[in-house]
């Protein structure tokens, strides 16, 4: 293994340079059962020598917590770091289990400067709007994100999970940096009308969960039988019973391509995620999440392998054929409103 930095890219026509491959922090704190956090500061650590420089987090992860344990190292490396944090999804008090999306106004500003106290900084550099309100017109919302940049609280904007027609509407409003949106092998809806909105309005792409939330790593194959009872990946169609059979399955020229570079799985699909970039015409950062320092730097020295057209091409039919969707309720992402 080697100890190379990872090329950097820019983050939209706009925004800061990074590495071109960022950190999803969230199962640090949240979701993917039982962590070690004395691991996951090493974690951090290492990303950062290894030219990781956007870390993800969001106000949700945890109900904060996230953003808490992330604050000590962003406080020893700010100048190094490019911090992306997101609002959206409110927890009722009555049910800590719920999530209710909000874009008004009044929260917004409430979220803003909760985040900012918890991550230990006068300004956050990407502010993503987490998922959309469609209650609340999107140039409402990205009005009062832009009154934010105005007022010296956030750098730059960001979207997570909107539409092609959604995106354009608020470039309308404010140049928007980066559109999160989950992109893998097994998830490829955004090349319909988010991506070519990208790339004509000069914005990234951060693709979320492009190791299919460890699915595409071969590291489990079915969420019922092998995780934790507070994984959250057990409440996902397409990681139980028989569509999680039928999905592992699919993963056998994966296997086959990752023999061929004495790869891992992982790499294979994170190199895929890569070329996304150069088969699209736009910058593309995946956000791989991890907590353990070998992973970080499996994950980072898959931006060095290179996959050919044949090896592309054999690719291709897996995301057409997996079983059941990313979430139980697909309403709130851009799939369920294209």
């Amino acid at each position: 293994m080697t100890d190379s930095r990872i090329p950097t890219t820019r983050l939209g026509d706009d925004g800061p340079e990074v590495g071109v491959q960022g950190l999803g922090c969230m199962g640090m704190s949240f979701g993917y059962g039982p962590s070690d956090a004395d691991a996951s500061r090493a974690t951090l650590e290492r990303a950062l020598e290894l030219g990781v420089t956007l870390y993800d987090t969001a106000d949700a992860y945890g109900a904060g917590e996230n953003e808490r344990f992330l604050a000590p190292f962003f406080a020893a490396h700010r100048d190094e770091v490019v911090i992306a944090t997101k609002f959206a999804l409110s927890i009722p008090p009555d049910d800590p289990t719920k999530r209710i999306i909000r874009n008004d106004a009044p929260y917004i500003r409430r979220s803003v400067e909760a985040s900012l106290d918890r991550l230990g900084v006068d300004v956050i550099d990407l502010y993503y709007m987490h998922r959309r309100d469609v209650n609340v017109p999107i140039e409402e919302t990205v009005a009062v994100m832009a009154d934010l940049v105005r007022e010296g609280k956030v750098k730059h904007l960001g979207l997570s999970e909107v539409t092609g027609g959604e995106l354009r509407a608020a470039q309308a409003v404010h140049p928007i940096a980066a559109v999160q949106s989950e992109w893998s092998l097994f998830s490829r809806d955004i090349e319909a009308g988010v991506v070519p909105a990208a790339r004509e309005l000069g914005v990234a792409l951060v693709p979320y969960s492009p190791l299919g939330r460890g699915f595409l790593t071969g590291s489990f194959a079915n969420a019922d039988q092998e995780l934790t009872a507070d994984d959250f990946r057990r409440r996902q169609p397409r990681f139980t019973g028989g569509n999680a059979e039928a999905n592992a399955a699919l993963l056998d020229p994966v296997r086959a391509i990752a023999e061929a570079h004495d790869a891992t799985l992982g790499q294979i699909a994170l190199a895929w995620a890569q070329q996304r970039a150069q088969a699209h015409g736009l910058p593309v950062i995946p956000i791989p999440g991890t907590r353990r320092p070998a992973r970080v730097e499996e994950n980072a020295a898959a931006t060095r392998v290179v996959l050919t057209q044949d090896e592309l091409s054999s690719l291709e039919p897996i995301a057409e054929k997996v079983s059941g969707d990313r979430y139980a309720d697909m309403s709130f992402t851009s799939a369920g409103r294209e």
